[in-house]
Parts: structure tokens; sequence; C-alpha cells
């Protein structure tokens, strides 16, 4: 669909309607295209599993001991 500034101005709601339904919209002025309306593409987010890295990601005995100060300073732990 290609439309005038002033109609655009006039028919907004419309034009977002006719958007989302599928159809891009181009404004123009004095015939020359200035702008498009078109659908926004968003990438939806993955949906969270809770235990999805179980078995993947293993804590070994001692993972959380606390770590002498010294021996991380020197490299040796």
């Amino acid at each position: 669909m290609v439309v005038s500034t002033a109609e655009a101005k006039n028919r907004l709601p419309q034009l977002i309607r006719a958007v989302q339904a599928g159809e891009d919209v181009i404004i123009t002025r004095h015939g020359q295209p200035v702008a498009q309306l078109t659908t926004l593409m968003v990438a939806k987010r993955p949906k969270v599993i809770f235990g999805g890295m179980k078995d993947i990601i293993k804590l070994y005995p001692g993972w959380d001991d606390p770590i002498d100060e010294d021996r991380f300073l020197a490299g040796d732990f």
C-alpha cells in the first residue's frame, strides 16, 4: 500500500492495523518514497528449562572449599 504523508497522518491507526495483518505500507512525499511501515521482527527468547544442564555440568567434591589467600596469590591452588 502506498500513501502520502498527509494521508498517513490522518489514517495512522488503519495503517498500523494493515501492517499487523502483514501488509507493507510505503509513505511518500511529493510522490517520492520516504518511509516504510513493516512488521517488526523480534527474536523470541528461548524457553527456560529448569534442570536442562543436569548431567552436563559436574561439580566435583571440594569445589567450594575455602582457598588460602597466600596459595591463591602464588598460583598454587
